[in-house]
């Protein structure tokens, strides 16, 4: 498998309000096999599941299907990359219909609408961020909240464009440098926010409230540009840079937590009722 074709950026697409993680590979979709196990069966062990179901494919005859799995890396909870079984449209639709569930049927129409979606997106751009803003509506969200969520990813973006051609490598690098603008914005990294707030799979960002997505936006827009104006390369550089990116968010968190009396930091997040009904 030539790993150079990949995209590397993991994408989330939504089944009946549950996560399935997805990335680019020769210009179409390859989907977690485990998340797709776990929703169709409602397994706790996804994996055990289905590496008991491959041996059981193996077993049948099923060389080819396993052929078509494809270990790519792709984002878990900590937020690093880890290599991961995926399959294309065609292989997870032959996998679906191996596993006894209800939601089989539902699932392959499903699937059969949203696997051809990246040709659509290549022509159109424009179209990605209009589904990403359809999923946040079908999940709940406000407009308001959407519109800071959809700048935030913007802002990242721009953010990793600028370590990619700064010499700073994709994966455990861009990892350490997003903790270290977390840790002077919030003076927490990613993982601690995320237990901080009570978070398993869930997205980190997708549960923080508006001061919160301000405010990492500070820190990466300011990252950004200190990593510009300096012209820092390489890793240790961009760590400086990110560090005192985070910091300038870092102290105007501060100085609003002083005048306002309320610490910006929540552990409530979309998940919570008390908070559910708050964004509503």
């Amino acid at each position: 498998m030539n790993m150079d074709k990949i995209n590397t950026i993991t994408k989330i697409a939504i089944f009946r309000k549950k996560e399935i993680r997805r990335i680019i590979f020769n210009n179409e979709w390859w989907f977690s096999v485990n998340d797709i196990i776990e929703i169709l069966t409602g397994t706790k062990r996804p994996r055990k599941y289905w590496s008991d179901l491959k041996r059981k494919l193996l077993k049948e005859g099923y060389f080819q299907l396993s052929e078509k799995i494809g270990r790519l890396k792709i984002v878990a909870n900590d937020g690093k990359k880890y290599l991961t079984d995926c399959g294309n449209t065609e292989t997870i639709f032959r996998i679906v219909q191996t596993v006894p569930s209800p939601k089989a049927e539902p699932f392959k129409r499903w699937l059969a609408r949203v696997g051809y979606e990246r040709i659509k997106e290549i022509e159109d751009p424009e179209l990605a961020i209009k589904r990403t803003r359809m999923i946040y509506r079908a999940k709940g969200y406000p407009e308001s909240w959407i519109e800071k969520r959809m700048r935030g990813i913007e802002v990242r973006e721009t953010l990793t464009n600028e370590w990619k051609k700064r010499r700073v490598k994709e994966g455990q690098e861009y990892a350490i440098l997003t903790a270290e603008i977390s840790k002077a914005t919030f003076g927490m990294t990613p993982s601690e926010y995320q237990k901080f707030k009570g978070l398993n799979r869930e997205n980190l960002r997708d549960n923080m409230n508006d001061l919160e997505l301000i405010f990492t936006m500070l820190g990466e827009a300011s990252t950004t540009e200190i990593a510009k104006n300096k012209n820092a390369l390489g890793f240790a550089k961009n760590k400086r840079a990110a560090y005192e990116g985070g910091s300038v968010a870092g102290k105007a968190r501060k100085d609003l937590e002083k005048k306002s009396g309320k610490k910006v930091s929540t552990s409530e997040n979309y998940l919570s009722k008390p908070n559910k009904k708050r964004l509503k």
